[in-house]
């Protein structure tokens, strides 16, 4: 007994041991699972921020911005992903957003200066130069020696007209760097804005003997000849500046302007010609151009650039009074006679255009029309004298903003000669660059395929169709997905889905009666959607309606379908305002019994369709008080927001967009920025 009372405790004693072996081994399992884990997770984090940089380097700045918020919903408190999101974005031009993510870099780490100066850019690229001014004194507070910062500072101050803290600025900018020719360049500046010329030349030439290779000296050499009206001086001075910076389009337009004062008009052509090459959309370029072109009896190419300019500015009535008078002259009586009404429209008492109207009336044999404004002339100015257009002269030129009528033959010229302002960082985007319309998204339809993104990563998701695949899921011949895109048809994808409809003709006719019908009825609905026979889809999908008057997604399809048709009713000349109000009241009725954000988001579309912003706004919020990362609802209410006039709200919108994925929103800020 007593040995099995020992054998008893030493196995408990063993027993106990073991007991304590394993649980060291398992708290040692768990301490370094826990380590991996964190080593694992620090990797990834770590691994993110440098494909974004790397995306950032190879200027794919959309891809990057994605990465940057991956890392910031996994580890906010990091201030690097918040400065180089930022970063992309300044290169999309998305300065708004920008400015946003250095702030909040700047609170999680206020010691790092690109912050600073990366914010200060974005302050510049909105004219907040006193925000700017700001960001750059808290910079160099922690780097004094850094002279690009002391650079855009004082360009900040000209811009704030406060020339005599920018000279005290520079002055102490040259007891530093006394050899560097644009500290010497914007002390001419300076100088040159306080009216003291003869200091400002002084210093420019100082600029230019330090640095005769930088193509901006010699360009604000020029401007300062063109100001003294040396015209001949301020040509060789532009000659020099194209040399170095052959792709400036300001200087081939106002080496124009000098070649234009001294009589060389073949000279003058070409170079607007080059400018127009350089930026095809330059105003000056092609109304000036237009001119000359009239000038030497070239009509149509004439024409073709003032119908430009007007592309560009369709109230321009300089422009449209010297188009009329190029389309009388071509033969095109009817052109010119509505361009010639809509001048006088605004103006009743140009009496030459007056005139020039009543000609062409005259020689469509139109006597009444002819005599009334013929009178109107006589009446008023009975010695008007007939002439032809008068040549133009070196005298003739007038400022851009200058509205008087009586000038439309005169060249225009820039409001001011202003000097371009070259910061420490000027880069350009690629995305930005690519012209896209300012049109609305569609719609978040039912679909058998799962919409894909590679820039965009987004999932749409919503319960009822989850809900409805997994009910009739033996009766489903293909998933049911959201989708906000409808791809082309190619000859396989078009035989499959015809295919599918008439097997799903097949089983309706065998099940006419039964409740598997519907979600039969449903996907040849959809199907019907795809092939883009949206009459037959809506009828379907009433017909699941009938038979469920709960069915969310037969309402919510057919509202699709419904507005889908509109739109092309619409194109037509078909009054849609009954049609409009159906879908309408099928997505009301839908969210009634299913709060989702994609019908929020589709039926402020349709508010958009009756031009109810106040409505469509509210309903692209509900969506996005739903579903935060929805970009698509960010970006429609922004376009709203702008039809609005309300811009700050609109660009906040398009940004938050954009940083969502969809990379167009940045095009449409840029366009809205000019």
């Amino acid at each position: 007994m007593r040995n099995e009372g020992v054998s008893s405790v030493r196995l408990q004693a063993e027993s106990s041991a073991y007991s304590r072996i394993m649980l060291c081994v398992a708290l040692f399992l768990l301490r370094a699972t826990l380590f991996v884990s964190t080593c694992f997770a620090q990797f990834n984090t770590d691994r993110l921020v440098t494909i974004g940089r790397s995306a950032l380097y190879f200027e794919d700045y959309v891809l990057s911005i994605q990465y940057f918020n991956q890392v910031i919903a996994s580890k906010p408190w990091l201030y690097e992903p918040w400065y180089y999101r930022g970063v992309a974005k300044y290169y999309l031009d998305d300065y708004a957003g920008a400015e946003s993510d250095c702030t909040e870099a700047i609170q999680r780490n206020p010691f790092v200066v690109g912050i600073y100066e990366l914010r200060g850019l974005c302050r510049i690229q909105q004219q907040n130069y006193a925000g700017a001014i700001a960001d750059y004194n808290a910079a160099l507070r922690y780097e004094p020696e850094n002279q690009s910062i002391w650079h855009n500072r004082v360009l900040c101050h000209i811009h704030q007209k406060e020339y005599d803290t920018a000279l005290l600025q520079v002055d102490t900018m040259l007891t530093h760097w006394s050899r560097n020719a644009k500290v010497h360049a914007m002390q001419s500046e300076v100088l040159m804005l306080q009216g003291d010329t003869a200091k400002a030349i002084t210093a420019l030439d100082k600029a230019l003997q330090l640095d005769a290779y930088d193509g901006h000296l010699w360009s604000q050499r020029a401007v300062i000849s063109m100001a003294q009206k040396e015209w001949r001086a301020s040509e060789g001075y532009l000659d020099k500046a194209i040399h170095l910076l052959p792709k400036q389009v300001g200087n081939y337009i106002n080496r124009a302007v000098a070649r234009f004062n001294q009589n060389n008009l073949r000279g003058t052509m070409s170079d607007y010609d080059i400018a127009l090459d350089l930026d095809p959309n330059n105003f000056l370029a092609h109304y000036n151009r237009g001119l000359l072109r009239a000038q030497v009896g070239d009509d149509n190419r004439a024409i073709t650039d003032f119908d430009f300019v007007l592309q560009l500015e369709p109230d321009n009535l300089m422009a449209l009074f010297n188009r009329a008078l190029l389309l009388e002259q071509t033969g095109n009586i009817n052109g010119a006679i509505a361009d010639y009404t809509k001048v006088i429209d605004e103006f009743p008492n140009f009496w030459f255009g007056l005139q020039h109207r009543a000609s062409c009336y005259r020689r469509l044999g139109m006597t009444h029309q002819a005599e009334l404004d013929e009178y109107r002339v006589l009446k008023a100015q009975i010695d008007k004298r007939y002439g032809k257009q008068p040549r133009l002269s070196k005298q003739q030129m007038r400022r851009r903003s200058d509205l008087d009528i009586e000038k439309y033959n005169q060249l225009a010229v820039a409001d001011e000669q202003e000097i371009e302002h070259d910061y420490q960082s000027d880069y350009r985007g690629r995305v930005q660059n690519h012209r896209v319309t300012m049109d609305y998204l569609p719609m978040y339809a039912i679909a058998f395929e799962r919409e894909s993104n590679k820039v965009k990563n987004y999932v749409a998701f919503d319960a009822a169709v989850d809900t409805f695949n997994i009910e009739h899921r033996h009766v489903l011949l293909q998933q049911l997905h959201v989708s906000s895109t409808s791809s082309v048809l190619d000859e396989r994808t078009t035989r499959h889905y015809f295919a599918l409809i008439d097997t799903l003709s097949q089983c309706l006719d065998s099940r006419a009666a039964t409740a598997s019908a519907l979600p039969l009825l449903l996907q040849r609905a959809i199907a019907f959607t795809v092939t883009q026979n949206d009459e037959s889809a809506i009828d379907d999908l009433s017909a699941c309606i009938q038979s469920d008057s709960t069915q969310v997604l037969a309402y919510w399809q057919r509202a699709v379908c419904q507005t889908r048709l509109n739109t092309f009713h619409a194109s037509q000349g078909t009054d849609i305002r009954m049609k409009t109000a159906n879908a309408l009241n099928d997505f009301t009725e839908a969210i009634r019994l299913h709060r989702s954000q994609y019908l929020y988001y589709n039926r402020g579309n349709v508010y958009i369709q009756r031009n109810d912003m106040p409505h469509a706004i509210a309903d692209y919020t509900e969506a996005i008080a739903i579903d935060g990362n929805l970009a698509e609802a960010y970006y429609n209410r922004g376009l709203a927001h702008l039809s609005q006039n309300e811009q700050a709200q609109g660009i906040a919108d398009l940004s938050k967009a954009g940083e969502l994925g969809l990379y167009s929103a940045y095009s449409i800020i840029k366009q809205y920025r000019k």
